[in-house]
This record gives structure tokens, C-alpha cells and sequence, in this order.
């Protein structure tokens, strides 16, 4: 309401700060019932018919949690950002906060129509924000079309699942779902409905088209909360209705459930080490570790279902610190790429180079997120993902034949997506932010205004915190993944104490590299004093070959090249050579070009077709409207007609 009347000048700056308040109002919350405590409200008259029902539990108090972190990050870095690139209006800065208040509501409804309304909420006010820039670039309004399709279709799906559910329980209170009496069909059709609705929020593969699109036109700050808060609630979902309100399941369930993140897994870091666009590059990571988070989510609910309860909890404990990591390192990225964007307006990496000397302070933040994003001691994401393989390699025999052939699959998918993970953000480090710059806008680039360096800072520093010491937060997971598998007391004591064995393991590694890094740190800083006034340009010596110069590095595109090779029945890059002739003479070349491109292989084998029958059923239709009123009137008549010839069959 304040950003909708105070003046321009002091918009970005109150609604910034609003929504960072209520971000750490959220941090509070969400760490109050991670403690142990327990909320819950319902207002009758603000909706019809149901009023809105809310509560807050362990599981939705991370999630509120995790929310409020990425909000304070986003909310003071857009403080800076804000007040450029045209998103000073009162309908940005007004939306959000809104969007902000719908993330936060989702984990914090309990009822189905409570639940529906905050996710459309969600879907409504993100839209707003992708669209924010649509003036400035015509591929916004086209990344804004596949959001709107996709997440709709997602919405109805997901309402499709939640009201069968709804009507076989005879309530919509979350609290009545949980002992509802269900046929086994009628669950099987609740859980893939829900499934295929929350999976297109958080990006899985095949469903994850609308991501690497929306995501690098949404302003930076946005597509941190999209890609660290937002896609977090399709694994709330999946969590809540598979895990919680329906109880477990049988084991089908939960190998569809980590089959579909393997394949995101392992798709996702493939299009990201393929890329040369920045953005989009870390639009395909979120596909890759929403993969990991699922194959986690998978492998507890099929432990559950196996009756192994410890390695349950163990992997829904990884599943859930590796949503805490991955906000945190995707926050800093995403916000650091914005950055980038904002000083030297583009995110093509093969246009970039030389950002270290001209924006020191960004290029230190995102080698720390590039870090943490590898997977490599001593980031916060070597810590999860260790933690998961630990659960998946102690599969027990009573797993039987799946468990045997999955786990050790789902071990080489986890194992092959942080080797590639290390390669792109090698690349997204290397050429985006060292050597010389490859254009005028990079050597020109300046370093970022202070409320921007302290959003990046504050995720830096939740990402190192998480890295050094990942047991801080062990004793509010356990409490979600008691309460989520409904452990007893001495399974629970079992999970904690191969948590401490794992954690026991992994801490003298993570110390170690710490002091490695922290020592190699002082000694540069030393001699970067030292040495500081004596430094002098001088030219090396180049082997004969003339003074470097940018066309001799890598590129992102060359850099990558070797593994498309690898992965070319896979990818299926595409090439073309354009020759052109002086006019004089055919036998004369005046230019010859090259391109590539490596297309999105689903996109181009699933969608394409459908989009084009739909086009082609479009045009065939326009023959219908022929501009006929007697026509339109018998189309009325007709349907009318039919509607009660079937309400009569059903009677």
C-alpha cells in the first residue's frame, strides 16, 4: 500500500525495505516453530463459503523460513536495482511485496481453497514482475506467455488433484485430508495429478520450459526469489500432499518421484554447461538441483515405503539441507549475474571478461557462489549432496530388486551432475569474470552501488555459515522430518546419530579447506600490500606470436565444446555456414559465417509439435466463426442441447 502512494523517489527504497522487514519477520517465525512451537488461525469471513485457514508446522516453517532469507537478500539489493531499468512504477514496486506475501502464505495454509488461492496469488504476482522489463525487450513478453501457459496448467491440474481429494475426505481442512479414507485409485490419481503440477513449479524435465526463459528476463531480484523461493514450493508440495496428507504411498510413487529428478539432474547441468548466456545458464542449475532435492524427496518416500525409516529420514534430511543451500547459493548468483547486467547490459558471456579489475567486489561474490554451486569442499552444497549420497549408498537388502538396481543409478546421476556442475561454473567464473574483456560494454563496466553489494553479502554470508557449520541447522530438520514421517522417538535417535557420524566425517575436511582457502586469502591480500605501489605494466613475453588480445581466449562456447562432443547424440547441437559471394563474381567469398546453437532437445521433440497442431487446429476453427449470427445461434442451441442430454444420462 505504501509503494502504490509515497513518491518516486522514495518508492524502491519503503517497499525494499517493507519487504525485507517482512522477510525477517518470517525468519522469526519460521525458526520459532523449527524450535518447537506451533500457530494456527482461521478467518471465517475473509473468504467465501470456507474462510482461510492457517497454520504453521515444521515442514511449512522452513519453507516460511527459507522464503524470509531470500526476501532480505532480495528486498536490499533491490533497493539499488530498483531504481533503474524502468522498475520504479508503482505496479513493480507494489508487486513485490505481494509476491513476497503469496510465498509466504503457501507453506502456511492449511486448508485446500486457503492453499489454492495463495498459489495463484503467487502465479498472478510473478508475472507481473517477469513482464516488468517487456518495453525494453520483446523476448519478456514471449518468456511471460510460456509462464503464464505453463504455470496455469500446472494450477489446474493441481486443482484437479486437490478437490478429488477434497470430496473423497468430505472436508478441505488439511487436518481432516490427513485421516481421509481413500481408494487406492483415487490416491494414485490425487499424487500424479499434484505431482505434475507441483513438478512444473520447481522446473522438473519435461515440464520445465517456461524456467530458462522467464528467469533471465525477470529483473535480477526477481529471478532470485523465483529461482531460490519460489520453485522451492513444488517440492512443498510434492512433501506435503505425497508425504504428509496421503502418508507415504507405495514404492511406484516415489521411483517416478526420483526418476523424474535423476532426469532433471542430469538434463538441467548438461543445457547450463552448454550455454553461454548467463541467466539462462542458472536458470538450467535450478532445474539440475530441484533434481537433487527430488531424488532425495524419492528415495525417503520409497525407505518409507520399504520400512527403512533411518535411511528416510537421512535422505529427506539431505533433500531439505540441500533446499537451504541451494537458496542460499542461487540467491548470491543470481543477484551477482544482475549485476553484471546492470554495468555492462548483457548476460552473454562470450561478450564478457576483464570483470575482476573493474568489479572486484561482485567477481569475489560470485566465486563464492560458483563454489558453492560446484559441489567442492568447502561450499554449503558438497555438504548435502554428500549427505544424500550417504543415504542412497546404505540402501538395505529389504529394498528388494528396485531399491538394488535404482540407488546406485541415482548415485552415478548425483555423481555425474556435480562433475558437470564443476565444468559450468568453471566457465561462468573463468570467462565471464577473468582475462581480458571480449567488448566495450566489459571493459567499461563499473562496480555495483552499495545496497546491491549488501543483498550479495548477506547471501554470501548465510552460504559460508551453512558451509562451516551445517550442524547449526540439523536440529530443525530433524524436527521436519519427524513430524513429516511421523518417526518415533527411536528412529529418530538413529537419524541423529548417523547425522552426527556423516556430519563427524565430512567436518575435518571442511576445516581443513577453509584454512587452505583463508591462508591462500591472507598471503594474496599481503602481497597485494606489499607489492601494491611497485606494480608496473610490462609485456610479457608471447612466444613470437604478437601482444595477446581477446580473440585468443576461451570463449563460453569454445570452453564448452569438448563436452557437447561428449554429449552429442544428447544434446543434438545444430550448426550452419552461411557463404557469401562478392557481386561480381559467384566464385568470389566477400563473408562467411558460422553459427551454432544447442536447442532445448524436449522442447524442440515435445512442445514444437504441440504448439504447431494447436496453430494449425486455429486456423481450421477460423471457419467456424464465418460471421453467421444465425450460426453462432445455432452453436448455442446445439450446446445447450447436449449439456441437457447429459445431465438427463446422469440422472
Amino acid at each position: 500500500m505504501v509503494a502504490l502512494t509515497v513518491p518516486a523517489g522514495a518508492r524502491s527504497l519503503v517497499a525494499n525495505v517493507g519487504t525485507a522487514g517482512a522477510g525477517a519477520a518470517a525468519i522469526g517465525s519460521g525458526a520459532a516453530v523449527l524450535a518447537g512451537g506451533r500457530w494456527s488461525a482461521w478467518l471465517p469471513d475473509v473468504l467465501p463459503l470456507a474462510g482461510v485457514r492457517l497454520a504453521l508446522d515444521p515442514l511449512g516453517g522452513l519453507f516460511v523460513a527459507v522464503t524470509g532469507g531470500v526476501a532480505v537478500c532480495a528486498a536490499i539489493y533491490g533497493i539499488g536495482y530498483g531504481r533503474g531499468h524502468g522498475l520504479g512504477g508503482r505496479v513493480v514496486q507494489s508487486a513485490l511485496p505481494l509476491f513476497v506475501a503469496a510465498l509466504l502464505l503457501v507453506p502456511a495454509a492449511a486448508s485446500v481453497s486457503t492453499f489454492l488461492v495463495a498459489w495463484e496469488l503467487m502465479a498472478l504476482t510473478s508475472l507481473v514482475l517477469v513482464l516488468a522489463e517487456h518495453r525494453e525487450r520483446a523476448k519478456v513478453g514471449e518468456a511471460g506467455l510460456w509462464y503464464t501457459v505453463m504455470t496455469h496448467l500446472g494450477f489446474a491440474v493441481i486443482l484437479a488433484g486437490l478437490a478429488l481429494f477434497a470430496a473423497g475426505a468430505g472436508s478441505e481442512a488439511f487436518e481432516q485430508l490427513r485421516t481421509a479414507d481413500l481408494s487406492g485409485a483415487t490416491q494414485n490419481v490425487v499424487f500424479l495429478a499434484t505431482l505434475m503440477g507441483f513438478a512444473s513449479k520447481a522446473g522438473i524435465v519435461p515440464l520445465h520450459v517456461w524456467l530458462p526463459r522467464a528467469h533471465p528476463e525477470a529483473p535480477s531480484h526477481v529471478s532470485a526469489l523465483m529461482s531460490s523461493a519460489m520453485v522451492n514450493l513444488g517440492v512443498y508440495g510434492v512433501a506435503r500432499v505425497g508425504l504428509d496428507l496421503l502418508g507415504g504411498g507405495p514404492e511406484w510413487w516415489w521411483l517416478v518421484v526420483l526418476g523424474a529428478g535423476a532426469l532433471s539432474a542430469v538434463y538441467g547441468i548438461l543445457q547450463a554447461v552448454v550455454t553461454s548466456d548467463l541467466k539462462r545458464l542458472l536458470g538450467y542449475s535450478t532445474t539440475e538441483n530441484m533434481g537433487l532435492v527430488l531424488i532425495g524427496v524419492g528415495a525417503a518416500g520409497f525407505f518409507t515405503a520399504s520400512g527403512a525409516p533411518v535411511l528416510a529420514g537421512l535422505a529427506l534430511t539431505a533433500a531439505l539441507l540441500h533446499v537451504l543451500n541451494h537458496a542460499g547459493f542461487k540467491t548470491l548468483l543470481f543477484l551477482a549475474a544482475g549485476a553484471v547486467l546492470r554495468s555492462t547490459g548483457t548476460r552473454d558471456l562470450d561478450a564478457l571478461g576483464g570483470l575482476r579489475g573493474r568489479m572486484p567486489y561482485t567477481t569475489v561474490l560470485f566465486a563464492i557462489g560458483a563454489l558453492c554451486a560446484s559441489a567442492l569442499p568447502p561450499g554449503n552444497a558438497f555438504v548435502s549432496e554428500w549427505l544424500l549420497l550417504q543415504s542412497l549408498i546404505h540402501v538395505l537388502p529389504a529394498s528388494g530388486v528396485a531399491g538394488a538396481v535404482t540407488m546406485p543409478l541415482a548415485v552415478a546421476v548425483i555423481a555425474l551432475s556435480a562433475g558437470l556442475a564443476v565444468a559450468a561454473f568453471v566457465k561462468a567464473f573463468g570467462v565471464g569474470f577473468l582475462a581480458r574483456p571480449r567488448s566495450v560494454e566489459a571493459e567499461s563496466a563499473t562496480e555495483s552501488p552499495a545496497s546491491m553489494l549488501g543483498g550479495m553479502g548477506v547471501a554470501a554470508a548465510g552460504c559460508v555459515l551453512l558451509a562451516l557449520a551445517p550442524a547449526v541447522v540439523l536440529p530443525g530438520l530433524g524436527a521436519v522430518v519427524a513430524d513429516v514421517l511421523h518417526g518415533t522417538d527411536a528412529v529418530s535417535g538413529q537419524v541423529t546419530l548417523r547425522l552426527t557420524g556423516v556430519m563427524g566425517m565430512i567436518s575435518p575436511l571442511l576445516i581443513a579447506c577453509s584454512l587452505v582457502v583463508a591462508v591462500l586469502a591472507v598471503l594474496a591480500a599481503v602481497r597485494l600490500v606489499a607489492h601494491g605501489q611497485a606494480r608496473r605494466a610490462a609485456r610479457l613475453w608471447d612466444c613470437g606470436a604478437g601482444p595477446m588480445s581477446a580473440r585468443m581466449e576461451y570463449t563460453a562456447t569454445s570452453f564448452a565444446e569438448p563436452l557437447q562432443r561428449v554429449f552429442d547424440d544428447v544434446l543434438a547441437p545444430e550448426s550452419d555456414v552461411d557463404v557469401t559471394p562478392v557481386k561480381e563474381s559467384a566464385y568470389l567469398v566477400e563473408r562467411v559465417e558460422f553459427h551454432a546453437r544447442v536447442p532445448d532437445r524436449v522442447e524442440r521433440r515435445l512442445y514444437d509439435p504441440v504448439l504447431a497442431a494447436v496453430a494449425e487446429i486455429g486456423r481450421q476453427a477460423r471457419r467456424l466463426a464465418n460471421g453467421s449470427v444465425h450460426r453462432y445461434l445455432a452453436y448455442g442451441f446445439y450446446a445447450l442441447t447436449g449439456v441437457l442430454i447429459v445431465l438427463a444420462v446422469i440422472r
